[in-house]
């Protein structure tokens, strides 16, 4: 079983700057994508971004040239560095990271106030 911890989440007015983090622990393992979703208040769970172990990387159209996501394939770690954070930016972020399944974090609050 692969374990997500994630850490990095709080409260920032607009126009400040978060870094995620997420670390997989467990079982060896294989993963493929990792990436980060969100979910705001009284809305669906949306795609923010996600980076393949190989390095290819895809974002939502709204956090384009300013979130950027990385990872360190050797410690299974995956970051979300959001810079010009917008109150349209809050909500419950989460990581997640694929083997034959997708493995999701507990989830941490982004709110940014205006």
């Amino acid at each position: 079983q692969v374990q997500l911890v994630e850490s990095g989440g709080g409260l920032v007015q607009a126009g400040g700057s978060l870094r995620l983090s997420c670390a997989a622990s467990g079982r060896a393992f294989r993963i493929d994508d990792m990436g980060w979703y969100r979910q705001a208040p009284g809305k669906q769970r949306e795609l923010v971004a996600y980076r393949s172990v190989g390095g290819i990387t895809k974002y939502a159209d709204d956090v384009k040239g300013r979130f950027t996501i990385s990872r360190d394939n050797p410690s299974n770690t995956v970051y979300l560095r959001m810079n010009s954070l917008k109150p349209e930016d809050t909500g419950v972020y989460y990581c997640y990271a694929d083997t034959l399944q997708r493995h999701w974090g507990q989830g941490t609050q982004v709110t940014v106030s205006p």
